[in-house]
């Protein structure tokens, strides 16, 4: 129940409507019994800091922040977690003791969750897309040990980047869409991660497409592991796919659970959170 002394964490972004989050992180709260509630707050670009500051004031916890400020939140921040810096991206933080930001990145953690129990030592790995996420997905592939990472984009800049970032902690290579080489990669692979938007219920792709259309994946085998960030529909249409070509599938949906419990332990201070509770909410909700 709320009263008066009742305190908040808040999600910060444009837009957060669609957001899962409130769902599984109050769901973890009322079953830890903690007077805190949590609550989405959209926030525009030129409001930030002022909103940030604001937000010192009053009786917030924490904060998670997605897009479009997880770069521009870095100049509010008195700390900065050694994650978040290699990342250039932060989406959880709390006021430490001296009543400034302390921030850091939970997302590579909740990538790696799914796969923590499957042997991927030494394996070779695709990744679809150059953008944010792909930056968190390649460092969880580099904290799991795979021998080579091969990243897929539509975008030569972006792309370029990307594997300037990494190429000196992994054997890693860009590739366009079209490029001849990704039939054999594909082939090869023994974990593809997909994360583009292609398929996702809230844009403005077709529903019943596959990422870089089907005859990119007209190689794909069952030895392969087939992991798609996105959550919503589920399964998605590559997973629909992948599945039917006899493929180990994994959704976005327990990357989403684990990088929100992690969040929740970091404002918590190292509370062991109920992972079973949040996935539970979502696929309740869903």
């Amino acid at each position: 129940m709320i009263s008066s002394k009742t305190s908040f964490i808040a999600l910060i972004g444009n837009p957060v409507s669609h957001s899962l989050s409130p769902i599984m992180q109050n769901a973890a709260l009322q079953y830890l019994g903690l007077d805190l509630i949590y609550i989405a707050m959209p926030c525009k670009d030129e409001d930030l800091e002022l909103v940030m500051n604001s937000l010192k004031k009053i009786n917030c916890k924490g904060l998670n922040i997605t897009i479009p400020h997880k770069e521009k939140v870095f100049d509010l921040c008195s700390e900065i977690s050694p994650i978040a810096n290699k990342l250039k991206a932060i989406n959880t933080l709390k006021l430490n003791s001296a009543k400034e930001w302390s921030a850091t990145n939970t997302d590579v953690e909740g990538f790696i969750y799914p796969l923590k129990t499957l042997n991927l030592t030494k394996k070779q790995s695709i990744v679809l897309g150059s953008g944010g996420a792909a930056r968190s997905v390649i460092q969880g592939l580099i904290n799991l040990n795979f021998s080579t990472i091969s990243v897929v984009s539509r975008n030569k800049s972006s792309l370029d980047e990307l594997i300037k970032n990494f190429e000196n902690q992994i054997t890693i290579e860009g590739l366009l869409n079209n490029d001849n080489r990704t039939e054999t990669l594909i082939e090869e692979a023994d974990l593809i991660v997909n994360t583009t938007p292609v398929g996702m219920k809230t844009t403005k792709h077709e529903m019943n497409v596959l990422p870089y259309g089907d005859v990119f994946w007209r190689s794909l085998n069952s030895k392969t592991i087939v992991y798609d960030l996105i959550y919503n529909p589920a399964p998605t249409p590559l997973l629909k796919f992948s599945a039917k070509k006899g493929c180990i599938t994994i959704d976005g949906l327990k990357m989403l659970v684990a990088q929100g419990a992690k969040s929740l332990s970091f404002w918590t201070n190292g509370l062991e959170v109920p992972f079973h509770i949040m996935n539970d909410a979502l696929k309740n909700y869903l």
